[in-house]
């Protein structure tokens, strides 16, 4: 099976040694996406509800790149900083997936890179 690398200019840059996206074969691995801004790289400041927002953005970005959207997505996984933020995540995360969302879960750490609210990652399939 071959894989291909994904990448997109509407999504911030891997800040280490990792892909945007990986698609193998019809599955299509999507890296933890934080609220950088793409063309600045710099974090967009602001409470969980504009993170998440941020972050799906960039998934939704990502995706398009490999053909997809978020009807593909089957799982997911968040990371939020806090617990208490999790109703607000929740609220922007179930706009994009208003029928048939995907499996996850959703994980409180004690910190993320470049101390974000929240991270998230998916995985799709077509």
């Amino acid at each position: 099976m071959s894989k291909t690398i994904i990448k997109t200019s509407k999504a911030p840059l891997p800040i280490g040694p990792y892909s945007q996206a990986v698609r193998a074969g019809n599955t299509l691995y999507v890296s933890g996406q934080i609220a950088l801004n793409p063309e600045t790289g710099n974090l967009i400041s602001g409470d969980a509800k504009e993170q998440t927002q941020a972050v799906m953005h960039h998934l939704e970005a990502i995706l398009k790149a490999a053909g997809m959207g978020f009807q593909d997505v089957v799982k997911c996984s968040i990371f939020v900083k806090n617990m208490s933020d999790f109703a607000t995540v929740n609220e922007v995360y179930g706009s994009f997936f208003e029928q048939n969302p995907p499996a996850r879960e959703t994980v409180e750490v004690s910190r993320l890179p470049k101390d974000v609210l929240v991270e998230i990652s998916c995985i799709a399939c077509v």
